[in-house]
């Protein structure tokens, strides 16, 4: 008897004529015109990466999801949302909806209310007692923000998305005076060495220690959860490291991972980052413009066009401000909202 992808998940019964199912392979297309559509409502433009949504759906990113779709009688995904075990006690909720489907806010409400239950799942499985849901509408959506309202969610944060343009002449940038940035280091057949993934590691844990929503990743879940990424890439990982004011061997003083972004049609790629991180002994002395120089550099001599990130508007560290300075600009914001739960029996 073959094994369908629905057996072991529990599907929501949705009002009428809409049909609850575990998205497949088949449905990419689909599902990748579903978030063209999110973006557009959200931002009024759209640059989806079809590799992305296909390893979400059918690919390494789903072994770390469980997600379903609402379909019509056409059998074509109308509404989709997921939910990421992304780490113990965390769990990413993502939902995309056609607003112009009638029925969409009932829709809405029961996926937000499945999704729940299986995050609480989750949480049960990793041996936890609580566990937060984390959704990031975009900022201007009003109607997102109320189903989420609705479910028991509170806005929490607002992120910025930056981009900055990056020329050909940006090849030639480099590190602060007395801070060396090199790229982790890897074995002959291409694959990095573990000292130096664990120092990366080790670097952003620390760093973020002061931010409002800090919480422990394991380093397997965390090198998992980056590898699954269609834009990750080895090489795009580095560790900056200083001089001890009182002499001797330069210590690790931070870290900057990045990933790829997709070309636009007619476009050329970018880069991303991902995370950067730096010791707080280390502050003030030149080591994030370093890592931040090395990856538009890097863009640069990769004939890429620009440089993304994501910043916490209210970034106890004021690095909104660090990258305004470095020519960056807000493209759009998204909010968090999160509602904690505490398992019983």
């Amino acid at each position: 008897m073959t094994e369908s992808l629905s057996d072991n998940l529990d599907l929501p019964v949705l009002p009428g004529p809409w049909t609850a199912r575990v998205p497949g392979y088949g449905d990419i297309d689909a599902l990748v015109a579903l978030r063209h559509l999110d973006e557009l409502q959200g931002t009024g433009e759209a640059h989806i990466d079809p590799a992305g949504i296909e390893s979400e759906v059918a690919g390494q990113a789903s072994w770390t999801r469980r997600q379903i779709v609402a379909v019509g009688e056409d059998d074509v995904p109308r509404a989709w949302i997921t939910v990421h075990d992304r780490a113990a006690g965390r769990a990413l909720i993502w939902g995309y909806f056609d607003r112009d489907v009638h029925e969409i806010d009932s829709i809405a409400r029961i996926f937000y209310a499945w999704a729940e239950d299986v995050a609480i799942g989750m949480a049960r499985l990793r041996g936890v007692d609580e566990t937060r849901l984390d959704e990031s509408p975009f900022a201007t959506d009003t109607r997102q923000a109320g189903w989420l309202a609705l479910a028991g969610y509170t806005k929490r944060r607002t992120w910025l998305h930056m981009n900055r343009p990056v020329t050909p002449a940006d090849a030639g940038l480099e590190p602060r005076a007395g801070v060396v940035v090199r790229p982790v280091e890897k074995h002959e057949n291409g694959f990095p060495i573990a000292s130096d993934l664990q120092t990366v590691h080790q670097m952003l844990e620390e760093s973020f220690e002061d931010h409002f929503n800090n919480y422990r990743e394991s380093f397997p879940e965390f090198v998992q959860r980056l590898r699954e990424e269609p834009g990750h890439r080895w090489d795009h990982w580095w560790l900056a490291y200083v001089e001890p004011e009182d002499g001797g061997e330069p210590v690790a003083a931070g870290t900057v991972v990045c990933s790829v972004l997709s070309a636009p049609e007619g476009g050329v790629e970018g880069s991303y980052v991902e995370y950067i991180g730096v010791n707080r002994a280390a502050r003030g002395r030149g080591v994030a413009k370093s890592l931040l120089g090395t990856v538009i550099a890097d863009a640069a001599q990769r004939g890429r066009d620009r440089v993304g990130l994501e910043v916490d508007d209210d970034s106890p560290t004021s690095a909104d401000q660090l990258y305004l300075a470095l020519g960056w600009v807000t493209d759009y914001a998204t909010d968090s909202w999160f509602k904690d739960i505490t398992l019983t029996d």
